[in-house]
């Protein structure tokens, strides 16, 4: 196998970042859909009846080449459907490359138990803008980026498309105190969150939606 998907697999599996969401989350006893999972590096890691689903046929060979259920799939494709529900999505670096983030998060509801949570991974321009000089904080603004998000403005698209979050943070320590004390100056944060049962849009939103049809 080449080297650099190795390399994805072994970083995956020594991230203190993703240990900790595993742990905190109980990830490898439970039922995830990886969506954009690339080659399965987090997906290995998850639960009985976990799935992946990728655009790229490559990744979708080689993952399968290592026991992973992986599937060949658009997720914004609006004919897109699965028969399983999962008690988890994971969806990490793949919002801000979404044509649509909302619709994103508005149908995959479809596809959660009861219950069940969301972790959407994403990089942040930090709240402390100059950090963007540094290498380590250009990540938001990369190239194939169409969306592009702050800690506040991501929480907010979140909101607003009816789920309810639980925490905000980057992960990189056990202790959510320490976590949320660097939140300044992190460059990619996850969001936790589950559906609100009550959403809806409001009457003024409904009317101006009624316009597309």
């Amino acid at each position: 196998m080449d080297s650099r998907i190795e390399m994805r697999f072994e970083n995956v599996a020594r991230s203190k970042t993703f240990r900790n969401i595993l742990n905190a989350y109980g990830l490898s006893r439970r039922a995830v859909l990886d969506i954009g999972c690339t080659y399965g590096e987090f997906l290995k890691h998850f639960g009985p009846g976990s799935v992946g689903l990728t655009v790229i046929k490559e990744e979708v060979d080689i993952g399968r080449s290592r026991g992973l259920n992986i599937q060949l799939a658009n997720i914004e494709n609006p004919n897109f459907s699965l028969e399983e529900k999962f008690n988890v999505i994971f969806a990490n670096n793949i919002f801000e490359h979404m044509q649509s983030p909302h619709n994103f998060l508005i149908r995959i509801k479809r596809f959660l138990k009861p219950g069940g949570i969301i972790v959407l991974g994403v990089p942040c321009i930090p709240y402390f803008s100059f950090l963007m000089r540094l290498n380590k904080f250009r990540g938001a603004l990369a190239s194939p980026h169409i969306n592009f998000f702050t800690r506040t403005t991501l929480m907010k698209t979140v909101e607003y498309a009816g789920w309810d979050i639980l925490e905000v943070r980057g992960f990189r320590f056990q202790s959510r105190m320490i976590d949320y004390l660097i939140n300044p100056i992190y460059p990619h944060f996850y969001v936790i969150a589950k559906m609100d049962p009550d959403f809806r849009y409001s009457d003024k939103r409904l009317r101006e939606l009624a316009g597309y049809n």
